[in-house]
């Protein structure tokens, strides 16, 4: 089990731009499955490896990715994520600027998902076994008043902590499953 990080306010819309562009999603979307160069995520992408090297540098720089000096070999730099539990203020505390970085953001992110999924679905048949079988869905509604409705998803969020493993538990049967949490009121 991962222990849960303590949560963190992305606050600035810059930050929030940064993770708004394409690339960059798919870039964090590789470094969920481990550390990276930029030649080795040049590849992945068919990308140059300065376009590459100039993304890595600009995820750190806002703490996002952090250098993996152990795996580099010469002048090879590697990289990792910087694991935590980034949140964004509430949409009342948020700045016209946020809430369009906001906007664009998620809008990119369901586009990325919608994406992961298709691509699941054309390879669903030669993962075989349990593994075809793990697309998990479930459309749900529950009824709740404004001051529950936080408690609900740090239960949502604990649970996730609850199953994660830790970096240096591995299984040979393990895989990454995508999980997302929507919710939001009727209108």
């Amino acid at each position: 089990m991962k222990e849960q990080p303590p949560p963190e306010a992305i606050t600035d819309p810059r930050q929030v731009r940064l993770l708004a562009h394409p690339l960059r999603q798919r870039i964090a979307e590789i470094m969920r499955r481990g550390p990276v160069s930029s030649t080795t995520l040049a590849r992945e992408l068919g990308q140059s490896t300065g376009s590459t090297s100039y993304h890595l540098r600009q995820l750190a720089k806002h703490g996002f990715i952090e250098e993996a000096p152990e795996l580099a070999r010469g002048r090879e730099r590697w990289w990792r994520a910087v694991p935590g539990d980034r949140r964004f203020p509430p949409y009342s505390e948020q700045s016209p600027e946020m809430r369009a970085a906001l906007e664009e953001l998620t809008r990119l992110e369901f586009a990325n998902e919608l994406d992961m999924l298709t691509r699941f679905q054309r390879e669903r048949d030669k993962l075989g076994g349990p593994w075809a079988d793990a697309l998990l869905f479930s459309f749900a509604t529950v009824t709740l008043t404004p001051d529950q409705v936080r408690p609900f998803f740090e239960e949502y969020i604990a649970l996730l902590y609850r199953y994660k493993r830790a970096d240096d538990d591995p299984h040979p049967e393990a895989r990454t499953l995508y999980a997302r949490f929507l919710a939001f009121p009727e209108v």
